[in-house]
């Protein structure tokens, strides 16, 4: 007997047959807690384990199966990745102070799980200016397992990060994207491709990088899930632009007590309270002192 939590396939695809491997290994029981949702997997491997003999139970544990493959279900039935946006937050709103300063908004245990998140999606996407205030590595670091490294998204539109920020310098298997808009200079462009960064045009909305051409894009690259980091003009726009599935905002156990501090979000937002964008399926987890508030934004 086995127990998966995807039906097994009964295609090749970058794998050989999970279905076969079954009935090789003389498995005589299978529960499967979802179907495939692929649309261009042909045949079913339920119904194929089933006319060869075994016994197959779905619909096991479903609910919590969809949650557990959120972001290949999103990207294998639109082709678009799944995004996350994430933030780390003063109890009053502010993800740093007026000069920028944000280390360390949340405690060491909610880092921690923020590295789990990284070592589960193919990218993690930031601004520029995230970039320059921060000067972040945007790779992995889990002492307890060997971990792997998202791919670095950052959103430059003119090119001008600096060819000695740390996401240029990492010795990792993971690339460095920079998405920058058609009024890039090629000069810088071919100095930072050099330097071993990879460049992608996007159109630019309001003198912006369009989050909405960028996410097909990035799905048509293969990456089926992004962690955003931020800063709030990335969150803004992603917000404002429908991208995001899923919200992880950490709540520290502090107060600013101003209004000139970084806010989570930045740029024009809606006139009306019932456009704001409303999420739903909330779950509240608790590391030492800080709070995280997680749930998944409602289509509508």
């Amino acid at each position: 007997e086995t127990d998966v939590t995807l039906e097994p396939c009964n295609h090749t695809g970058r794998t050989p047959p999970c279905a076969a491997a079954i009935l090789k290994a003389g498995i005589s029981r299978v529960v499967v807690a979802m179907p495939d949702p692929n649309p261009h997997v042909a045949g079913g491997g339920s119904e194929y384990l089933k006319q060869n003999g075994l016994k197959v139970t779905t619909g096991v544990c479903e609910q919590q199966a969809r949650r557990q493959n959120e972001a290949f279900l999103k990207y294998v039935t639109t082709g678009l990745p799944f995004v996350i946006a994430k933030c780390a937050t003063t109890l009053d709103g502010r993800i740093a102070t007026r000069t920028g300063d944000s280390k360390w908004v949340t405690g060491e245990a909610a880092r921690r799980h923020v590295h789990r998140v990284r070592h589960a999606v193919d990218a993690i996407m930031v601004g520029i200016n995230t970039v320059r205030m921060d000067n972040p590595s945007l790779t992995t670091r889990l002492d307890d397992r060997r971990v792997k490294d998202p791919i670095r998204i950052i959103l430059d539109t003119r090119l001008s990060i600096a060819a000695h920020a740390r996401v240029l310098q990492q010795d990792s298997d993971a690339d460095t994207i920079l998405v920058a808009g058609p009024v890039a200079e090629p000069d810088k462009k071919a100095d930072l491709e050099k330097a071993g960064a990879r460049i992608i045009e996007v159109p630019l909305n309001n003198r912006r990088i369009d989050l909405a051409a960028l996410v097909q894009q990035l799905g048509a690259m293969e990456i089926s899930s992004i962690l955003i980091e931020g800063g709030s003009r990335v969150l803004g726009s992603a917000f404002q632009a429908g991208i995001v599935d899923k919200v992880q905002f950490f709540y520290a156990p502090k107060v600013l007590g101003g209004d000139d501090g970084i806010p989570i979000c930045s740029g024009p937002g809606p006139e009306l309270m019932n456009r704001s964008v409303p999420i739903k399926d909330i779950s509240v987890l608790r590391f030492d002192d800080d709070i995280l508030i997680e749930g998944y934004v409602e289509n509508r």
